[in-house]
């Protein structure tokens, strides 16, 4: 064999042998890799990006602890104990046709819109804590949405008026009443050129809510969108007038203050007589004379809207500071919210929340020398 062959084949060898131990040495470097890394992470350009394995233990595990932990943890998240959340959800599912689609549950869409209601959270914050995208996030916040106010028929109710038997000592004075009504103001942000027309008497932007009580504090009745710097026998009227708007069966009325007229349909207290709780506190003479025990008794009767109101707005975050919705979506986030409030009170018979906001305190002075009206 002559000897230039022979220094080919040995210098072939060679390279094989290195190769084989480059191979050797990167199955190795591999290897040592993957049992240093954290399970169910890779790495790409020496940055950690989760698998999907990880992510969606994540989202089961934020779920969980959500609504499967306590009742407590529940309503200070969802504001509703885990009984009344699985059959919100059921309803929503069966009676509104909201439906599961491929990655997101109905219970985990319900829980989104919730805890934006609830925690008025924006899009980012949620998206981070449900480990979805923020497309994800505003779809199912909508398409609940939609399904709760299509479901309206189911969460009103309808007033039952005060019969001659009532022993509430608060409605028994006022027979055929069928509860109360006011108007609230509701911050929103608008844009610059709109400011002036919903600026309220106070001085804020906000859009003028008109809403009607049972004497339960549930709603029957609810009309949003004007604007703050309406009158509110201005949205009364707009509400009384519309095709399918508020209605007020004849021989039957509901309280309201001052700022509404006092006619059929409607009782309004007298003018220039002291009306306010604070007004009639310990501190204060009793009724003089029968305006001001009229006045009296039915500032204790209407006062059950003013706790509706702070229960509403203590329960639901995005009631109490500017939304980021537009004004459309933000008129309906309140329609949504009063009939969450009507399904609360249905499904729990304990709210810890209503326990915060105590019956009016209606004591009068003890003074025997002050007397009574006859």
């Amino acid at each position: 064999m002559d000897v230039s062959t022979e220094h080919q084949e040995l210098f072939v060898l060679l390279q094989e042998i290195i190769s084989d131990i480059k191979i050797i040495l990167m199955a190795f470097y591999r290897f040592y890799r993957a049992r240093t890394r954290p399970r169910g992470c890779t790495q790409v350009d020496n940055r950690p990006t989760y698998s999907l394995k990880l992510k969606i233990q994540k989202q089961l595990e934020h779920m969980h602890d959500l609504v499967n932990f306590t009742d407590e943890t529940c309503i200070n998240n969802l504001r509703m104990s885990r009984n009344a959340f699985g059959r919100l959800c059921y309803l929503l599912e069966n009676n509104g046709g909201l439906v599961n689609t491929r990655n997101v549950t109905v219970c985990e869409q319900v829980a989104i819109f919730l805890i934006v209601l609830a925690h008025h959270k924006k899009n980012c914050i949620v998206k981070h804590d449900f480990k979805r995208s923020g497309y994800t996030i505003s779809k199912h916040f909508n398409g609940v949405l939609s399904v709760l106010l299509k479901l309206h028929s189911l969460f009103l109710v309808k007033p039952t008026p005060i019969e001659d038997d009532c022993t509430n000592e608060l409605w028994k004075w006022f027979k055929g009443c069928l509860g109360a009504l006011d108007g609230t103001y509701i911050p929103l942000r608008v844009a610059q050129k709109d400011k002036a027309r919903y600026r309220n008497r106070k001085g804020d932007v906000s859009v003028n809510v008109l809403a009607v009580y049972d004497i339960n504090m549930n709603y029957v009745y609810m009309l949003c969108g004007w604007e703050g710097s309406a009158a509110d026998s201005r949205v009364l009227k707009d509400a009384i007038t519309r095709d399918n708007g508020f209605r007020v069966p004849d021989g039957k009325y509901y309280l309201c203050d001052s700022g509404y007229t006092n006619g059929e349909g409607f009782l309004a207290p007298y003018r220039g007589v002291r009306y306010h709780i604070q007004e009639w506190n310990s501190h204060r003479t009793p009724p003089q004379n029968s305006h001001e025990l009229f006045n009296y008794v039915h500032a204790r009767a209407r006062n059950v809207i003013e706790r509706s109101f702070a229960l509403l707005k203590g329960r639901w975050a995005i009631l109490r500071s500017n939304s980021f919705y537009p004004v459309k979506a933000q008129n309906r986030i309140i329609m949504a919210c009063a009939l969450l409030h009507n399904y609360i009170r249905i499904e729990m018979p304990f709210d810890p929340l209503e326990a915060e906001f105590p019956e009016v305190d209606d004591e009068i002075s003890d003074d025997p020398n002050v007397g009574f009206i006859d």
